[in-house]
């Protein structure tokens, strides 16, 4: 695959830095935030009732991630996202632990059924539960799920006419009819909390440059898992690997993504 439009959109995201919206959770907050400043783009995480319509209003990207979630936040994200869709501003939504409770299962589907959503990034078991398949997620973790993950993806995605990307060893990012599939990344990416999170901040940043979901999505994980193989070269352990990657991704070049990439279209 030629990746010459991953780097493009590198280019043009840290050109205009867009401002990218967060209503997110309080375990990877700041990570969040830091790692969406090292590819290039701004953060704000903001979720007051008061402030989220006006402050989406401002933003190339907004990000809903439910781990941890209570009834004001879901309030926050109807009604930012609400503002979102009606100015076309693309929403990724992060279900953190679809499948553990009934509070989250519900929240992400009320989410998907009220909101325009742009794209969903999760976890196999995540999203094989929002696709009605039997997946096993224990606290906000992928245990595994039933059945071919490609198809899995495939069948939430044009049920819904959104782009799902399914994290794990190898990413998936479909649409139902184009699908990517991303073989770059690190192993101690699973051993620090966040990864996921921060995963979905960048693809937020790229979705902001261009209107084709599929290929923002899988330049970002691209370039997030890039960043991960670069970080892990001379660190073996969790803390000092993530203080690595935080550098890795700002210093991230265009024509990394072209050199690095390891990306099939299905």
């Amino acid at each position: 695959m030629n990746c010459k439009t991953f780097s493009s959109l590198l280019s043009n995201l840290r050109e205009k830095r867009p401002l990218v919206h967060h209503i997110t959770n309080y375990v990877t907050v700041n990570d969040c935030a830091n790692i969406t400043l090292c590819i290039g783009a701004a953060p704000v995480m903001a979720h007051a009732h008061e402030e989220v319509a006006e402050m989406v209003s401002m933003a190339g990207a907004l990000v809903l991630n439910i781990g941890t979630l209570d009834k004001s936040q879901i309030e926050s994200m109807l009604i930012a996202g609400k503002r979102a869709n009606q100015l076309n501003i693309p929403i990724i939504l992060d279900p953190v632990g679809a499948g553990a409770t009934r509070l989250r299962t519900e929240c992400a589907n009320r989410l998907l059924h009220d909101l325009k959503i742009s794209v969903i990034k999760g976890n196999a078991g995540e999203i094989a539960i929002l696709a009605g398949e039997e997946g096993i997620v224990k606290g906000v973790d992928s245990h595994g799920v039933k059945g071919d993950p490609l198809s899995i993806a495939k069948s939430l995605a044009s049920s819904l006419g959104l782009t799902v990307a399914m994290s794990g060893a190898t990413d998936i990012v479909t649409d139902g009819k184009k699908s990517i599939f991303i073989d770059n990344g690190h192993e101690l990416m699973g051993k620090i909390s966040g990864t996921g999170c921060m995963a979905a901040s960048i693809c937020g940043a790229f979705s902001s440059v261009t209107e084709d979901s599929v290929t923002s999505t899988a330049a970002a994980l691209t370039a997030f898992g890039i960043a991960g193989e670069k970080a892990g070269v001379n660190n073996y352990a969790p803390f000092s690997f993530k203080t690595s990657l935080f550098d890795e991704v700002y210093k991230l070049s265009p024509e990394d993504l072209e050199k690095y990439a390891r990306v099939r279209v299905i």
